[in-house]
């Protein structure tokens, strides 16, 4: 894994968000629209260096460009988003790290990330956030704001849930927030938008409008049902 800085920010002790693309594209809708909606600027890059996957163009093949970018605004770091995530063990864990030297170098205390939740729970247009947090105590402190604690014990792979043990490990305090989904392999905007109002309600700050979000839904929708 390569990393490239861009630029130095002037920025102390932010709140780090960091998730990439997973089931249902949830944390990399989640991170594209916060870094739209938010103007973030990119001040550090990571580049896997070895592909993922090929782009086949129809008798010839392209190698994709895989990067990853660090972007801020005022008292916000964002990672992630994009497309695919490393599929190494050491890449992985080397970008998970990064995350978070780059939240010590900032002085960062928190970090956020989030993902897709498979249920086969019908939620009729209106998927659940489920939470879970670094410790007992945390989760504690979530009583009373109308959030709800994952339902069962289960295995979070890849970035979106690892990056939750490098915090813990580092002594930061982090949160996961999980989208209900039903259909993994469709873009679950539905789940996003739920995510990103439990993220408004968390860190008390606006992120955005989703109604743009609420149309790619229904277009999704409606593709879907024919």
């Amino acid at each position: 894994m390569e990393f490239i800085q861009n630029e130095q920010p002037n920025i102390e002790k932010p709140i780090i968000i960091a998730a990439m693309q997973d089931m249902g594209n949830v944390g990399s809708i989640v991170v594209n629209f916060i870094n739209e909606s938010l103007g973030t600027k990119t001040f550090r890059t990571a580049k896997t260096q070895f592909p993922t996957y090929i782009v086949d163009r129809g008798g010839y093949i392209d190698l994709p460009d895989e990067k990853w970018e660090y972007k801020y605004t005022d008292d916000l770091i964002v990672f992630g988003g994009g497309k695919g995530q490393p599929q190494s063990n050491s890449e992985l864990n080397a970008l998970c790290q990064d995350v978070i030297d780059t939240a010590k170098k900032y002085s960062a205390k928190f970090i956020y990330t989030f993902g897709g939740f498979h249920t086969n729970r019908i939620f009729d247009n209106k998927p659940k956030t489920y939470i879970t947090t670094t410790s007992k105590e945390l989760t504690k402190q979530m009583e009373g704001l109308e959030v709800e604690t994952t339902p069962q014990k289960s295995i979070i792979t890849g970035f979106n849930g690892l990056i939750l043990g490098f915090a813990k490990i580092n002594d930061i305090q982090g949160i996961g927030m999980y989208g209900e989904l039903n259909e993994p392999e469709i873009p679950q905007y539905r789940s996003a938008i739920s995510i990103i109002k439990t993220l408004e309600k968390l860190t008390y700050r606006k992120l955005g409008d989703t109604s743009q979000l609420e149309m790619m839904a229904q277009e999704i929708e409606r593709k879907f049902k024919n």
